[in-house]
Protein backbone atom coordinates (compact mmCIF):
# COMPACT_ATOMS: atom_id res chain seq x y z
CA UNK A 1 0.00 0.00 0.00
CA UNK A 2 0.94 3.76 -0.58
CA UNK A 3 0.91 6.15 1.88
CA UNK A 4 1.23 9.79 0.94
CA UNK A 5 3.43 12.18 3.39
CA UNK A 6 0.65 13.17 5.38
CA UNK A 7 1.36 16.09 8.15
CA UNK A 8 1.38 14.55 11.44
CA UNK A 9 -1.77 16.56 12.70
CA UNK A 10 -3.91 14.45 10.15
CA UNK A 11 -3.84 11.51 11.51
CA UNK A 12 -5.73 11.95 14.74
CA UNK A 13 -7.67 14.58 13.32
CA UNK A 14 -8.75 11.83 10.66
CA UNK A 15 -9.28 9.37 13.11
CA UNK A 16 -11.56 11.63 15.52
CA UNK A 17 -13.54 12.72 12.23
CA UNK A 18 -14.33 9.20 11.09
CA UNK A 19 -15.06 8.24 14.81
CA UNK A 20 -17.52 11.35 15.27
CA UNK A 21 -19.12 10.01 11.62
CA UNK A 22 -19.80 6.36 13.01
CA UNK A 23 -21.17 7.45 16.56
CA UNK A 24 -23.29 10.21 14.47
CA UNK A 25 -24.85 7.33 12.08
CA UNK A 26 -25.05 4.36 14.67
CA UNK A 27 -26.56 6.54 17.29
CA UNK A 28 -27.84 10.03 16.61
CA UNK A 29 -28.89 9.69 12.90
CA UNK A 30 -26.23 11.40 10.02
CA UNK A 31 -26.60 15.21 11.77
CA UNK A 32 -23.02 15.15 12.36
CA UNK A 33 -21.42 13.23 8.71
CA UNK A 34 -20.69 16.24 7.41
CA UNK A 35 -17.96 16.99 10.09
CA UNK A 36 -15.24 14.65 8.47
CA UNK A 37 -14.02 16.48 5.36
CA UNK A 38 -13.79 19.93 6.77
CA UNK A 39 -12.10 18.25 9.82
CA UNK A 40 -9.83 16.57 7.62
CA UNK A 41 -9.04 19.32 4.87
CA UNK A 42 -7.63 21.41 7.29
CA UNK A 43 -4.55 19.93 6.86
CA UNK A 44 -4.62 18.05 3.38
CA UNK A 45 -6.26 19.01 0.37
CA UNK A 46 -10.49 19.25 0.13
CA UNK A 47 -10.56 16.99 -2.96
CA UNK A 48 -8.47 14.59 -1.08
CA UNK A 49 -10.06 14.39 2.24
CA UNK A 50 -13.57 13.96 0.10
CA UNK A 51 -11.51 10.32 -1.92
CA UNK A 52 -10.44 8.74 1.53
CA UNK A 53 -14.14 9.56 3.62
CA UNK A 54 -16.06 8.24 0.63
CA UNK A 55 -15.18 4.19 1.23
CA UNK A 56 -15.11 4.42 4.34
CA UNK A 57 -19.18 6.07 4.58
CA UNK A 58 -20.09 3.29 1.86
CA UNK A 59 -19.04 0.52 4.63
CA UNK A 60 -20.48 2.86 6.85
CA UNK A 61 -23.77 2.71 4.53
CA UNK A 62 -23.77 -1.24 4.65
CA UNK A 63 -24.61 -1.43 8.33
CA UNK A 64 -27.41 0.90 7.78
CA UNK A 65 -29.36 -0.27 4.90
CA UNK A 66 -29.07 -3.89 6.24
CA UNK A 67 -30.53 -2.65 10.04
CA UNK A 68 -33.31 -0.98 8.13
CA UNK A 69 -33.83 -2.92 4.94
CA UNK A 70 -37.25 -2.48 2.68
CA UNK A 71 -38.64 0.14 5.41
CA UNK A 72 -37.98 2.66 3.43
CA UNK A 73 -40.52 4.89 1.00
CA UNK A 74 -39.90 3.95 -2.42
CA UNK A 75 -42.10 6.56 -3.43
CA UNK A 76 -39.92 9.38 -1.84
CA UNK A 77 -37.01 8.09 -3.12
CA UNK A 78 -38.19 8.11 -6.95
CA UNK A 79 -39.01 12.24 -6.23
CA UNK A 80 -35.13 12.65 -4.59
CA UNK A 81 -32.42 10.75 -5.99
CA UNK A 82 -33.44 11.95 -9.74
CA UNK A 83 -32.20 15.59 -8.03
CA UNK A 84 -29.70 14.22 -6.13
CA UNK A 85 -27.95 12.54 -9.19
CA UNK A 86 -27.79 15.84 -10.79
CA UNK A 87 -26.40 17.32 -7.96
CA UNK A 88 -23.64 14.57 -7.81
CA UNK A 89 -22.92 15.49 -11.46
CA UNK A 90 -22.75 19.36 -10.57
CA UNK A 91 -20.18 18.60 -7.80
CA UNK A 92 -18.38 16.31 -9.26
CA UNK A 93 -17.65 18.71 -12.34
CA UNK A 94 -17.02 21.41 -9.57
CA UNK A 95 -14.66 19.03 -8.31
CA UNK A 96 -13.07 18.74 -11.40
CA UNK A 97 -13.29 22.34 -12.55
CA UNK A 98 -12.60 24.70 -9.61
CA UNK A 99 -9.12 25.30 -7.94
CA UNK A 100 -8.55 23.45 -4.30
CA UNK A 101 -8.47 26.99 -2.54
CA UNK A 102 -12.08 27.93 -4.41
CA UNK A 103 -13.08 23.93 -3.50
CA UNK A 104 -11.68 24.70 -0.03
CA UNK A 105 -13.25 28.09 0.50
CA UNK A 106 -16.73 26.44 -0.57
CA UNK A 107 -16.71 23.33 1.65
CA UNK A 108 -15.61 26.22 4.84
CA UNK A 109 -18.65 27.87 3.89
CA UNK A 110 -20.93 25.08 3.80
CA UNK A 111 -19.30 23.41 6.93
CA UNK A 112 -19.97 26.94 8.83
CA UNK A 113 -23.91 27.58 7.58
CA UNK A 114 -24.39 23.63 8.26
CA UNK A 115 -23.54 24.76 11.90
CA UNK A 116 -25.45 27.69 11.75
CA UNK A 117 -28.74 25.75 10.33
CA UNK A 118 -28.38 23.55 13.48
CA UNK A 119 -28.34 26.08 15.85
CA UNK A 120 -30.64 28.07 14.89
CA UNK A 121 -33.07 24.93 13.62
CA UNK A 122 -33.27 27.07 10.15
CA UNK A 123 -34.28 23.34 8.28
CA UNK A 124 -36.52 22.46 10.74
CA UNK A 125 -38.33 26.02 11.16
CA UNK A 126 -38.49 25.35 7.10
CA UNK A 127 -40.05 21.92 7.39
CA UNK A 128 -42.48 23.00 10.07
CA UNK A 129 -43.66 26.29 8.24
CA UNK A 130 -44.28 23.74 4.88
CA UNK A 131 -46.17 21.11 7.37
CA UNK A 132 -48.96 24.32 7.67
CA UNK A 133 -49.92 24.36 3.95
CA UNK A 134 -52.67 23.12 2.90
CA UNK A 135 -51.17 20.57 0.65
CA UNK A 136 -47.43 18.65 1.49
CA UNK A 137 -45.21 19.68 -0.66
CA UNK A 138 -44.62 18.48 -4.74
CA UNK A 139 -42.45 16.56 -6.61
CA UNK A 140 -40.55 19.47 -7.98
CA UNK A 141 -40.00 21.03 -4.67
CA UNK A 142 -38.70 17.48 -3.62
CA UNK A 143 -36.37 16.93 -6.70
CA UNK A 144 -34.84 20.58 -5.46
CA UNK A 145 -34.23 19.31 -2.30
CA UNK A 146 -32.45 16.26 -3.85
CA UNK A 147 -30.22 18.14 -5.99
CA UNK A 148 -28.85 20.57 -3.10
CA UNK A 149 -28.57 17.36 -0.99
CA UNK A 150 -26.41 15.73 -3.56
CA UNK A 151 -24.67 18.42 -4.64
CA UNK A 152 -23.29 19.37 -0.97
CA UNK A 153 -22.76 15.78 -0.51
CA UNK A 154 -20.57 15.34 -3.10
CA UNK A 155 -18.44 18.46 -2.22
CA UNK A 156 -18.30 17.84 1.82
CA UNK A 157 -20.49 14.37 2.44
CA UNK A 158 -22.93 16.92 3.91
CA UNK A 159 -26.42 16.81 2.46
CA UNK A 160 -28.13 16.45 5.52
CA UNK A 161 -30.36 19.84 5.80
CA UNK A 162 -32.02 19.85 2.43
CA UNK A 163 -33.14 16.27 2.74
CA UNK A 164 -34.65 17.37 6.32
CA UNK A 165 -36.29 20.71 5.19
CA UNK A 166 -38.23 18.16 2.15
CA UNK A 167 -38.42 14.78 4.40
CA UNK A 168 -39.51 16.62 7.82
CA UNK A 169 -42.38 18.59 5.96
CA UNK A 170 -43.98 15.08 5.10
CA UNK A 171 -45.36 13.85 8.44
CA UNK A 172 -44.27 10.50 7.93
CA UNK A 173 -43.55 8.09 10.56
CA UNK A 174 -40.24 8.35 12.18
CA UNK A 175 -38.81 4.99 11.19
CA UNK A 176 -39.86 5.79 7.52
CA UNK A 177 -37.90 8.87 7.84
CA UNK A 178 -34.68 7.25 9.14
CA UNK A 179 -35.19 4.30 6.52
CA UNK A 180 -35.62 6.64 3.68
CA UNK A 181 -32.76 8.60 4.88
CA UNK A 182 -30.37 5.79 5.18
CA UNK A 183 -31.55 4.42 1.61
CA UNK A 184 -31.06 7.72 0.17
CA UNK A 185 -27.47 8.60 1.59
CA UNK A 186 -26.20 5.20 1.17
CA UNK A 187 -27.51 5.28 -3.06
CA UNK A 188 -25.75 8.76 -3.31
CA UNK A 189 -22.39 7.48 -1.80
CA UNK A 190 -22.05 4.91 -4.17
CA UNK A 191 -23.36 6.82 -6.71
CA UNK A 192 -20.81 9.11 -6.01
CA UNK A 193 -17.87 6.87 -6.60
CA UNK A 194 -18.23 7.50 -10.51
CA UNK A 195 -17.27 11.20 -10.76
CA UNK A 196 -15.10 10.28 -7.81
CA UNK A 197 -13.00 7.62 -9.84
CA UNK A 198 -13.28 9.24 -12.98
CA UNK A 199 -11.49 12.39 -10.98
CA UNK A 200 -8.93 10.57 -9.49
CA UNK A 201 -10.29 10.56 -5.89
CA UNK A 202 -10.18 7.16 -6.20
CA UNK A 203 -6.54 6.67 -6.68
CA UNK A 204 -4.16 4.25 -4.67
CA UNK A 205 -3.03 6.47 -2.18
CA UNK A 206 -6.39 7.76 -0.99
CA UNK A 207 -7.69 4.05 -0.89
CA UNK A 208 -4.96 2.99 0.68
CA UNK A 209 -5.48 5.18 3.18
CA UNK A 210 -9.35 4.41 3.65
CA UNK A 211 -7.95 0.94 4.32
CA UNK A 212 -5.78 1.77 7.00
CA UNK A 213 -8.98 3.68 8.86
CA UNK A 214 -11.43 1.75 7.62
CA UNK A 215 -11.43 -0.84 11.09
CA UNK A 216 -13.03 2.96 12.55
CA UNK A 217 -16.21 2.69 10.64
CA UNK A 218 -17.89 -0.05 12.93
CA UNK A 219 -16.19 1.10 15.76
CA UNK A 220 -17.60 4.05 15.44
CA UNK A 221 -21.26 2.92 14.85
CA UNK A 222 -21.09 0.48 17.69
CA UNK A 223 -19.69 3.63 19.54
CA UNK A 224 -22.97 5.55 18.52
CA UNK A 225 -25.14 2.48 19.15
CA UNK A 226 -23.48 2.40 22.78
CA UNK A 227 -23.37 6.12 23.70
CA UNK A 228 -26.87 6.35 22.34
CA UNK A 229 -28.51 5.77 25.98
CA UNK A 230 -25.17 6.95 27.69
CA UNK A 231 -25.39 10.62 26.15
CA UNK A 232 -28.00 13.27 25.22
CA UNK A 233 -27.64 14.29 21.67
CA UNK A 234 -27.62 17.59 22.27
CA UNK A 235 -24.76 17.16 24.13
CA UNK A 236 -23.54 14.91 21.33
CA UNK A 237 -24.04 17.57 18.35
CA UNK A 238 -22.88 20.97 20.52
CA UNK A 239 -19.25 19.13 20.61
CA UNK A 240 -19.48 17.97 17.00
CA UNK A 241 -21.04 20.94 15.45
CA UNK A 242 -18.68 23.25 17.35
CA UNK A 243 -16.02 21.43 15.75
CA UNK A 244 -17.39 21.76 12.41
CA UNK A 245 -17.96 25.71 12.45
CA UNK A 246 -14.26 26.11 13.62
CA UNK A 247 -13.71 23.95 10.71
CA UNK A 248 -15.36 25.98 8.41
CA UNK A 249 -13.72 28.80 9.72
CA UNK A 250 -9.94 27.47 9.40
CA UNK A 251 -11.02 26.82 6.20
CA UNK A 252 -12.30 29.81 4.93
CA UNK A 253 -9.48 31.64 6.50
CA UNK A 254 -7.21 29.98 4.23
CA UNK A 255 -8.65 30.18 1.38
CA UNK A 256 -8.81 34.16 1.73
CA UNK A 257 -5.69 34.56 3.26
Amino acid sequence: MFFPDYPLAFYPLAVLAILLSGISKGGFGAGAGGLSVPLMSIVIAPPEAAGIMLPILCAMDIFGIHAYRGRWSLEQLKILLPGSILGIALGGLAFGMLSVNMIRLIVGLIAVLFALNKWLDLSGRGARLLTLRPRPPGRLFGMACGFFSGLTSTLAHAGGPPFAVYIYSLKLDKTLIVATSVAFFGIGNYLKLIPYFFLGQLNTANLSTALLFSPLAPLGVWLGIWLHKRISEAAFFQVSYLLLFLSGLKLIYDAVV
